[in-house]
Order: structure tokens, then C-alpha cells, then sequence
């Protein structure tokens, strides 16, 4: 789990062990590459090229489609290699409109011409596309993988990694977790210390590895390495760091946040946040808890930094990609049914510390993360 300081390169090379990593020796699978934009017509003759706001975009280009039109494919052994644009979501998760576009600007459906064709699907966007493309991938039969928010830092470290050791590692941090009864997570803030408790009831835990070999419909999620729960109830108080200078206290009961607190800064965003609670309860559901289990570079990315080695995060919102119970169709309108995951990281919350995340099991109450460092406990998982 150790990176061996040299910046590497993400060379064609790389794009290819990545690859064959993740999906396994080719056997003549087709794929294609889809971004998402403002405006999905951009894609033709690549004049998204030109908006320098949209570098995420164009890693899905340079990256991945142009590799592939210059030998990937063949070393891979797989064919296609085109590239789609869908509208940008606005929101984590949300579901994704069916209209597409190809590189000659043709109007395309994603339902009937991109799901149904491609056994591989390389999805390169600023919003995450997991949820709704882990639903699509079991009605069609595909396999995939998300790699929202992708930079620079990212495809020299989190994608040039062996995802055969990160599920390893992941495995057994799996194994040290599973059939936890519940998890209480200690947070300081302005000196006052709030804690969260999370009742995973003895289910087992789930990793997000990276590895999504033949034979089975499946979306990996790029940079991998967690493990994962998906709570059955929870309760207490965490905070959230609105932005720079704006910290809430999110109340939380039956398994639900139901309404947040100004700790300081900007109330209006508590105003707001109250107010999106009060006309959809649903937007506070708590879907899910996460640990990182690789030892990775801060990113600046969330897709990222949440897999890093002692950070921990809470997310809310729609669970069913990660064999939850919350649907979109549970959420009063379309735009609410996102999965919004929270980070808690000592890079991206410095002003939120992370005292102590205890583990109850049974009988037992064990501490797996102090001060945003992996306990002896998880560390001696890995030996």
C-alpha cells in the first residue's frame, strides 16, 4: 500500500494495464467512452475541446479515446472505441436522460443505442453516474466503470495502482468489519465533541475494489478502494462544512436528517439546506458509510480522496446501487434523488476533527480510526 513517490505518466501503457486490470484479457468486447456536457451537442466535431472549464472531458477524450484509437483497442483486443455525449445531471447520481450525441452530432438513445451495444461502458464526467449506471448495466448486461471528476493527480496515482492488491487490502478490512452491530463516530468542532451512530445490525460489509472481471453485469467505481455499509438506522449530531467559512450541525434521528444548526458562517445556506429537508424528507436519508482503504495522494476530488486510508464518509440520498432500500422514486422530485457523499479527511475538513470511530461488534466496542489515522486494529488487518 506503499506509492513510490515518482510521478508516473498515463501513457497508453498504463491505460492498458489499467484496463485489462480492471475488465480481464479481452475477448472481443465492443466499448465506448461517454462524457456528460452543458450542452450534450458540443461533442460534435469535439468543439468541447475548445472550453477550458471542461478538462474532466477532455481526460475522457485524450485519455480514453484517443487511446483507444491508437492501438488500446487492439491491445485489449476489444473493438468500438467510440465516444457519446449525454446532458450533465446537475447532481451526484441522479438518473440520466436518455438523449445522447455521436462525434457526427447524430441524436441517439441511450436505452436503445448505446446500452443494448457496448459490453463495455467508460463513463468520464463531472457528475457521478454509478447509481443509475449500476441499474442500466442489470437490465442490459454490460460492465463499466465511472470515473467522475477525474484530474491529473488522479491518473498518476488512484488509477495506476494494482487493483488485484487494492482488493485485497479491501478484503481484509472487509472481513475486519463485517457483521459490525453499529459504528459511533466522534466529531470536535469549536471544542465541543458530537457523535453519530450508525446501526449496520450484524450486515456483512461491502467493498468497492476496482475489479469487475467477465461473467457478471457490473460498474466499477475509479479510483477504488473502500469498504462500505449501508445503514440501517442512525442517530445523534455530525457536522457539515457547507463551505470555507460555513459549519452546520446535522440532527439526525430515525435514520434521517431532519434538520441543521449554524455552528458559523453564512446562515442562509442553513436556511436553505432546512428548507430542501422540510419539502422532502428524503434528501436526508442517510445512505451510506464509507472507510478508505488505500494509501493515496490528497486529490482534491472526492472520488478520490474518499478511498484514501483513514478517512471516513457519510453519504445521503438514494442507497439502491449499493443494495439499499432507497430508490429515486421514494424522493418527491427527480433532482433530489442523488447520493451525495460527505468526507470527512484531514485535508478537506481541517476544521472538523475526527477524535475517535468506534466499532461495536460483539459485545465489543473497538476503535478502528483516531484523529484521521487507521487504528493498530485496522492496521494489523493488513499484515
Amino acid at each position: 500500500m506503499e506509492l513510490d513517490g515518482h510521478k508516473r505518466t498515463f501513457s497508453k501503457f498504463s491505460l492498458t494495464r489499467l484496463l485489462r486490470n480492471c475488465f480481464g484479457d479481452g475477448d472481443n468486447e465492443r466499448v465506448c467512452v461517454l462524457i456528460d456536457l452543458p450542452n450534450p451537442k458540443n461533442i460534435k466535431n469535439f468543439e468541447f475541446l475548445d472550453d477550458e472549464s471542461l478538462s474532466i472531458q477532455n481526460y475522457g477524450y485524450k485519455i480514453f479515446y484517443l487511446g483507444f484509437q491508437e492501438g488500446v483497442l487492439d491491445e485489449m483486443n476489444w473493438s468500438g472505441g467510440d465516444l457519446f455525449a449525454y446532458e450533465e445531471t446537475g447532481g451526484s447520481n441522479l438518473d440520466l436522460q436518455d438523449e445522447c450525441f455521436s462525434i457526427d452530432g447524430t441524436q441517439l438513445s441511450l436505452d436503445k443505442d448505446i446500452y443494448p451495444n457496448y459490453d463495455i461502458i467508460l463513463t468520464v464526467s463531472t457528475y457521478s453516474a454509478t447509481a443509475p449506471l449500476t441499474a442500466k448495466c442489470k437490465e442490459f448486461g454490460f460492465r463499466g466503470a465511472t470515473l467522475h471528476g477525474l484530474n491529473q493527480i488522479i491518473l498518476d496515482t488512484g488509477l495506476c495502482v494494482d487493483y488485484e492488491e487494492v482488493s485485497s487490502d479491501a478484503e481484509k478490512i472487509r472481513l475486519g468489519l463485517t457483521k459490525a452491530d453499529s459504528f459511533e463516530l466522534d466529531f470536535e468542532v469549536e471544542s465541543k465533541v458530537y457523535t453519530l451512530v450508525l446501526y449496520t445490525n450484524g450486515q456483512q460489509a461491502q467493498k468497492s475494489h476496482g475489479l469487475c472481471p467477465p461473467g457478471k453485469p457490473d460498474i466499477a467505481n475509479l479510483p477504488a478502494g473502500e469498504v462500505y455499509f449501508v445503514p440501517e438506522n442512525a442517530e445523534g449530531i455530525f457536522p457539515f462544512k457547507y463551505e470555507e467559512e460555513t459549519i452546520g450541525l446535522l440532527h439526525v434521528k430515525d435514520g434521517k436528517i431532519y434538520k441543521s444548526q449554524l455552528v458559523y458562517g453564512d446562515y442562509s445556506l442553513i436556511k436553505v439546506h432546512n428548507e430542501r429537508l422540510r419539502s422532502d424528507p428524503m434528501i436526508g436519508a442517510i445512505g451510506e458509510l464509507g472507510f478508505g482503504t488505500q494509501v493515496l495522494p490528497f486529490s482534491g476530488r472526492d472520488i478520490q480522496d474518499e478511498k484514501i486510508f483513514g478517512t471516513i464518509h457519510v453519504a445521503t440520498g438514494r442507497d439502491d446501487h449499493l443494495g439499499g432500500q432507497i430508490t429515486p422514486d421514494l424522493f418527491k422530485e427527480h433532482k433530489n434523488a442523488s447520493h451525495d457523499d460527505v468526507l470527512y479527511a484531514r485535508s478537506k475538513t481541517p476544521e472538523i476533527r475526527l477524535p475517535e470511530v468506534r466499532m461495536n461488534k460483539d459485545g465489543n466496542s473497538t476503535i478502528v480510526i483516531q484523529n484521521y489515522t487507521p487504528s493498530e486494529y485496522l492496521l494489523n488487518l493488513l499484515d
